[in-house]
């Protein structure tokens, strides 16, 4: 069987993090990788559960508290304070 090369990028500690797992276990990020991608093959599925994050700024929950502030700021009842990081005009 051919052997291809597969490049790709991660974050510098999750590689670290990755390689000592896979050290523990016996393995190569190669061998890991390999196993992953024949699993995908055999169950046509990524081989575990891939979840959105739960709490998305664009939930329904959070757009109606984004409406309830915006409404209590347009009303005037919000009380608004500057930020340390706004710069006032006099700087």
């Amino acid at each position: 069987m051919a052997q291809a090369m597969v490049n790709f990028r991660m974050d510098e500690e999750l590689k670290a993090g990755m390689e000592q797992v896979c050290k523990e276990m016996g393995l190569s990020m190669t061998a890991a990788f390999t196993i992953f991608a024949a699993k995908v093959n055999k169950e046509r599925r990524i081989p575990f559960e891939v979840a959105a994050d739960p709490n998305p700024f664009y939930s329904e929950a959070n757009m109606k508290r984004l409406q309830r502030a915006i409404a209590e700021v347009e009303s005037g009842k919000a009380k608004l304070t500057e930020h340390e990081l706004i710069e006032g005009e006099d700087v």
